[in-house]
């Protein structure tokens, strides 16, 4: 991944130590949800073709069927959850799943797929409370009747 000014490659405890595979390959699917948002945009916009996008669109689906059923293993060479996709895509699409990454830097990638796992995760939390607000109304009422002491200092 490192290029540029390094003329040897990267040691491979340098590449144990700065991957985040294993915190990061659960963020997939939403990485995977962002990058399709991205290729729609890069669609409306003409940086992509209808046709391009629809190869893309089907080589994003086909890689989160690969990592829901264990066939895509993640390479640690490739530091993280971001450029594995990524590389999965460019080996099944070539130049056009380059394309995805146009308009599009690493930070603002990590800030969708963040963003989407932390409102998949504040649903969850909305829903159990909901559920648990539902159940502590019925319980209230249930037992109206009894009187419950109450102390403001113990």
């Amino acid at each position: 991944m490192w290029k540029g000014r390094f003329t040897e490659t990267t040691a491979k405890v340098v590449q144990a130590f700065t991957q985040s595979l294993d915190l990061d390959w659960s963020l997939a699917g939403y990485d995977i949800e962002g990058s399709i948002a991205h290729a729609r945009m890069l669609g409306s916009v003409g940086l992509l073709s209808a046709e391009e996008l629809r190869r893309i669109e089907e080589g994003l689906s086909m890689i989160r069927d690969e990592i829901s059923s264990g066939t895509f293993l993640p390479s640690e060479e490739l530091e993280d959850v971001h450029m594995n996709i990524e590389s999965r895509l460019i080996e099944l699409l070539g130049p056009t799943g380059a394309k995805l990454h146009t308009g599009r830097s690493r930070n603002d990638q990590v800030s969708v797929t963040m963003r989407l796992f932390l409102r998949d995760r504040l649903l969850r939390i909305c829903t159990g409370l909901e559920a648990l607000l539902a159940i502590l109304l019925d319980r209230g009422s249930r037992h109206i009747e009894i009187i419950v002491p109450g102390y403001t200092h113990l």
